[in-house]
């Protein structure tokens, strides 16, 4: 793999963030969810129109990384009231947190979460928290490396479909070392 590009997401990366999105959601969720119920979440959260409008809050930072010429990961960070199982004062929400599969096991996860922890602390965050379902042992895995640990659960919905997600919480001080964010 050539070398990562971790830089903060702009305006015109709209359109590929939301074909990424879309693609990179379905290919983790696809077999274990109805098509209908699928593709109203996708419909409903990855159209160019809500990744303009993400990338345009100033409650969101969204990060992405690119390999060439070829986008291979994203997050995205955000101010939000959390659940009441996260008791932390100035925790931030990492909303999503997704790489493409030809960069599984490349180091790009890590790296992609060190720019994570910068974000939370542009947005004043103290603390990180995310919903991860509770049937993605690889994704909760990871997050565990990463410091994060179990707090409580919160309902996560795919279309109609009610799931379970585990609400886990890392400081950032646990999450290694600062990656730097270009505004390229």
């Amino acid at each position: 793999m050539q070398s990562v590009l971790i830089r903060r997401g702009v305006p015109s990366d709209a359109p590929a963030l939301a074909e990424f999105a879309a693609r990179t959601f379905a290919e983790t969720f696809a077999a274990d969810n109805r098509a209908e119920d699928l593709r109203v979440h996708l419909e409903s959260f990855y159209g160019v129109p809500q990744q303009s409008a993400e990338l345009a809050d100033p409650d969101v930072i969204t990060i992405v990384a690119h390999s060439g010429a070829a986008l291979i990961a994203y997050a995205q960070v955000r101010r939000k009231a959390p659940p009441e199982c996260v008791a932390q004062s100035r925790a931030i929400e990492l909303q999503r947190f997704y790489v493409d599969r030809s960069a599984h096991g490349a180091g790009v996860a890590r790296i992609l979460m060190c720019a994570v922890r910068e974000a939370v602390l542009e947005l004043g965050g103290s603390h990180v928290w995310l919903g991860v379902w509770e049937r993605n042992p690889r994704a909760i895995a990871f997050y565990a490396k990463m410091g994060f640990t179990q707090v409580g659960s919160h309902a996560f919905y795919v279309g109609p479909d009610c799931q379970t997600d585990h609400v886990l919480v890392a400081p950032i001080d646990a999450m290694g070392p600062f990656a730097t964010l270009t505004n390229a």
